[in-house]
């Protein structure tokens, strides 16, 4: 019976983690599909959104330095390195 306690506390632990992770992922790729969905539609409507903020990140990237553009996207935004990847390369894209 003692060795049963830590064990089934072990399990529901592990068991929640993996839920939540598994949550994250999917929520994840949803905020990714309705990200990709804003910018076809600003695309479409030949729209550009442009945070202040962001204007030093539009310039490195577009001046060819993408380092300094991502680490400056995720002091702006707090993103990870993904996603600030991802915008500045839409940005380079979009030149």
């Amino acid at each position: 019976m003692d060795i049963l306690t830590p064990l089934v506390v072990f399990l529901i632990g592990i068991t929640t983690i993996v839920t939540v992770e598994s949550r994250a992922r999917r929520l994840d790729k949803r905020v990714r599909g309705l990200e990709y969905k804003i910018d076809a539609l600003l695309k479409h409507w030949e729209l550009e959104v442009e945070l202040p903020e962001l204007a030093d990140v539009v310039a490195l990237a577009r001046a060819g330095d993408d380092v300094a553009a991502v680490k400056k996207f995720r002091e702006a935004t707090g993103a990870g390195l993904l996603e600030a990847k991802e915008a500045v390369d839409r940005i380079t894209r979009d030149r």
